[in-house]
């Protein structure tokens, strides 16, 4: 049997995983790598798979953590743990479709999410969109990064999730819509990196700023972080699984296939409060590539 490997898909960041199988068991030696080369490439693409049955993606999703549940989910279960994405003919929206990180706006936000798409658009596109948010912060002139680090920002959902699910049989007209506030730049609690984190979607302005100047810092910051060269494009195949850190990343799942369909799995994986640790070290505003902890090129693991 051939082992696994990893193959970067970018200089930047993201990575290819390549022969697994994740409907076969695999032991914690593998799923260590697994964790490791999430840490290091931000985004996993686990190519050439068979649809996984739910109750496996549960458990793979389980090994990373417990489990998030999405504010807006069209279920009264609690613990359901597979949020179905779905676009089609009569869809009002689809999900995903501009620059965010997944559910900023609660208080301790999904740390990573998990997506296996079963059904692809005739035709092709549905493409995602990635970008990295510590290389957008590398890319910060100094007196701007001293700048955002005092800063915190406001996250609301209500405009995003309002009557978004109606065409499931939601009925959110008693809905209570998460709102937090995090800071603008914030620690990665696993590697200690320093990224980004306001979004188009869910940041609504910076708290205890004027709103006009507020609205002028998080345009120029919303068109900094969606530079290309922050980017990689991940071009679906049917039953790939994309892993990806909601941490430092944000995503646009591209909506170009109306009327066709697209629908796959997602489950996401509990994170805790964003915080900024004063004691994080300040990385060389040149320096794009993200520290891949010994991962740098194609690995047999």
């Amino acid at each position: 049997m051939s082992s696994m490997v990893i193959e970067p898909v970018s200089p930047v960041f993201g990575a290819d995983v390549l022969n697994i199988d994740l409907n076969a068991p695999f032991d914690d030696s593998t799923f260590a790598a697994i964790h490791h080369a999430f840490l290091a490439y931000g985004v996993l693409f686990f190519r050439n798979q068979e649809a996984i049955p739910e109750a496996t993606q549960v458990a793979f999703a389980r090994r990373f953590g417990p489990l998030h549940t999405h504010p807006a989910a069209p279920t009264d279960d609690a613990d359901a743990a597979i949020f179905v994405i779905h676009a089609h003919r009569d869809s009002p929206v689809a999900n995903g479709n501009g620059w965010h990180t997944d559910v900023s706006c609660d208080v301790e936000p999904p740390m990573a999410t998990m997506l296996q798409i079963h059904t692809l658009p005739d035709g092709g596109g549905g493409d995602t969109l990635f970008a990295n948010m510590e290389a957008a912060y590398q890319g910060l002139p100094d007196e701007l990064r001293a700048r955002l680090r005092g800063l915190t920002a406001r996250h609301e959902s209500e405009h995003v999730y309002r009557g978004r699910y109606a065409d499931r049989g939601v009925d959110d007209r008693d809905t209570t819509y998460p709102s937090a506030e995090h800071p603008v730049v914030r620690t990665h609690p696993e590697t200690g990196r320093l990224s980004i984190y306001v979004n188009r979607s869910f940041t609504t302005r910076i708290v205890g700023m004027d709103l006009t100047e507020s609205q002028e810092l998080l345009r120029w910051l919303f068109r900094h972080v969606e530079r290309p060269e922050f980017q990689i494009r991940l071009r679906w195949a049917k039953n790939d699984l994309a892993l990806w850190d909601n941490r430092c990343l944000q995503h646009f799942a591209i909506w170009d296939y109306w009327p066709n369909e697209r629908k796959g799995n997602r489950v996401t994986i509990l994170g805790e409060r964003p915080f900024l640790d004063p004691a994080s070290a300040e990385p060389p505003a040149s320096r794009l590539r993200l520290s891949g902890g010994g991962i740098t090129s194609r690995q047999d693991i």
